[in-house]
């Protein structure tokens, strides 16, 4: 779901996933065939809005 959000942001944002497993890499993939609507995307900033995460690895 997570790189579904990332590609959900615009063609600006390029998630450059990594993973030494094939089936992670097929997960990976199936982020193209998850289309979040706007609701979802409102969800999920209301759940996590931006500029929350913060620390040093933020």
């Amino acid at each position: 779901m997570g790189l579904a959000w990332l590609l959900a942001q615009g063609d600006h944002i390029v998630p450059i996933p990594g993973t030494k497993r094939l089936e992670r890499v097929q997960e990976n993939i199936g982020a193209l065939q998850i289309s979040l609507t706007e609701d979802d995307l409102a969800e999920i900033e209301r759940i996590s809005p931006k500029g929350s995460a913060a620390g040093g690895r933020f």
